[in-house]
């Protein structure tokens, strides 16, 4: 028996819009029609959907999803081999570590102090499972870091931070928080090439921040007084975005995954 696009959205936890827009691009279209013309899945749909989730567990964009699900040489088992490659590796030297460090407190040496060849050992294991990058920190340059910082929280609704004031009370450093990011504010400074999108009449990059419900934030950057450059759309790469301009012409999208 078939179900009901409502009835696969409830069982699988995807949104009816994400079941559409499957369809819309060509990834999962339903097999059957009932009599009132509404998508029945059928169990062959079921399991090209629960292909689809498995591999966008991965990490795979929908364009490559739909590719390797069609492509008759490409291979699940050989991806999930690839896949158990990484974990069993990193799994070892997890093991690797734990071992070491369990002989460290268990000998005199975690009374005195490691040595530099324990240390060395230690750090060596670390880095195999530890990204080299601890930290990234973007920054945006505009003419006007406290009129920038005003609109960014209180139209887009960005995470406030600290703005940094010479004594005469000029703004030279702002910092605005995103999710679990930070962005910087930067004045210009032809030193290093850096100009705002005012100056230069283009912006040369963006932003792009995840939010809950881009509808909703749309609406309410909108409501604010936003310049919405595109309105909220399903992009074929798998998220709905929104995009605003900021006050000196910087490139802001918000989106959030369709699934």
């Amino acid at each position: 028996m078939g179900r009901k696009i409502g009835e696969m959205a409830a069982a699988t936890g995807l949104t009816v819009r994400t079941l559409h827009y499957y369809e819309e691009i060509g990834l999962l279209t339903a097999s059957e029609r009932s009599d009132g013309g509404h998508r029945v899945y059928g169990p062959d749909d079921v399991e090209r959907l629960y292909r689809i989730t498995l591999l966008r567990r991965f990490g795979l964009p929908l364009q490559e999803i739909g590719r390797a699900l069609d492509d008759p040489a490409w291979s699940l088992r050989g991806a999930l081999t690839n896949h158990l490659a990484e974990l069993e590796e990193r799994l070892e030297a997890t093991s690797r570590l734990r071992t070491r460090v369990l002989g460290l407190l268990s000998s005199e040496v975690a009374d005195h102090g490691p040595l530099n060849d324990d240390l060395l050992e230690l750090l060596e294991t670390m880095t195999m499972l530890d990204d080299r990058v601890q930290r990234r920190i973007s920054f945006l340059v505009y003419t006007d870091l406290e009129a920038a910082y005003e609109y960014l929280t209180g139209v887009f609704g960005l995470g406030p931070g600290k703005l940094d004031r010479t004594e005469d009370g000029r703004v030279v450093h702002g910092e605005i928080h995103a999710g679990d990011g930070v962005i910087w504010l930067h004045g210009e400074d032809p030193n290093f090439r850096l100009a705002s999108p005012r100056t230069l009449g283009a912006a040369t990059s963006g932003v792009a921040v995840m939010v809950d419900d881009v509808d909703e934030h749309h609406r309410q950057a909108r409501d604010r007084g936003a310049s919405i450059a595109q309105e909220p759309i399903d992009q074929p790469y798998g998220y709905r975005v929104y995009s605003a301009w900021d006050p000196e012409g910087g490139l802001w999208s918000f989106m959030r995954p369709l699934d």
